[in-house]
């Protein structure tokens, strides 16, 4: 049963590979899987429809092999094929707390995963599953970030929640200077013209020309998932302000 109090029905949850890590330095951590099942699941136990688009850098990452001089498109083709890792561990983390799963790829590979068409993607949205995209779009040159974007308005997703190991969109890296100021909100010609990690620059053009919001989270604090659907201050908010 859904939650009316919700302000969002449907959402698109943006996982990075790296989040998957854990504490460890490559790789998937089942501890840290199974804790963002968990979150999941207690979204669709109050009837939100769940996407995620999941990267893969935690195995793969297609641009820092091109950088060491690998052909670029061979490269970004094997990070996609990370994804798809990535995306059938999480499935498995779900379907063991009994969470109905369809693994959507963007690259034929049907012994595996279904094949995306945007329709059936929705179908199974509103069938109750967790559905979730791998492979990018299936295209050299684009990241996650911009496949997140992109599904996410094919589904008509409410917002983009971008789950990040740190609470929000700074002014800079907050690692290596502490007293960076971290946003509240933040309109899309702010992250352009500033130049802020938020998104890549196509991501966000795509979100700004079809007015789909995104919210950059802390997802390493257990339950903020469940605070950013709810729609509670917490990370920044990008939109049109």
């Amino acid at each position: 049963m859904t939650d009316t109090t919700m302000p969002y029905r449907r959402i698109l949850l943006k996982l990075s590979g790296e989040a998957l890590m854990g504490n460890r330095q490559y790789g998937i951590e089942a501890a840290t899987i199974r804790s963002f099942a968990e979150e999941i699941r207690e979204l669709r136990e109050l009837g939100i429809e769940v996407a995620i688009v999941i990267g893969g850098g935690n195995i793969f990452r297609g641009v820092s092999a091109a950088e060491t001089g690998m052909d670029r498109v061979s490269a970004d083709y094997m990070g996609m094929l990370a994804t798809v890792i990535n995306g059938l561990a999480l499935q498995d983390a779900l379907e063991q707390l009994g969470v109905f799963t369809r693994v959507l790829s963007a690259i034929a590979m049907q012994e595996v995963a279904e094949s995306y068409i945007r329709r059936r993607a929705v179908r199974h949205l509103e069938k109750g599953r967790v559905v979730i995209f791998v492979a990018g779009t299936g295209n050299p040159y684009f990241t996650t970030d911009t496949a997140a974007s992109l599904r996410a308005m094919e589904i008509q997703a409410d917002i983009i929640l971008k789950a990040t190991k740190v609470d929000g969109v700074y002014d800079k890296d907050p690692v290596k200077y502490p007293e960076a100021v971290r946003y509240d909100e933040l309109t899309y010609l702010d992250v352009l013209q500033r130049g802020l990690r938020v998104m890549d620059t196509t991501a966000i053009s795509l979100c700004m020309d079809n007015r789909l919001p995104i919210l950059v989270f802390n997802l390493t604090t257990r339950g903020n998932i469940l605070r950013a659907v709810r729609g509670e201050s917490i990370g920044t908010f990008v939109g049109r302000g």
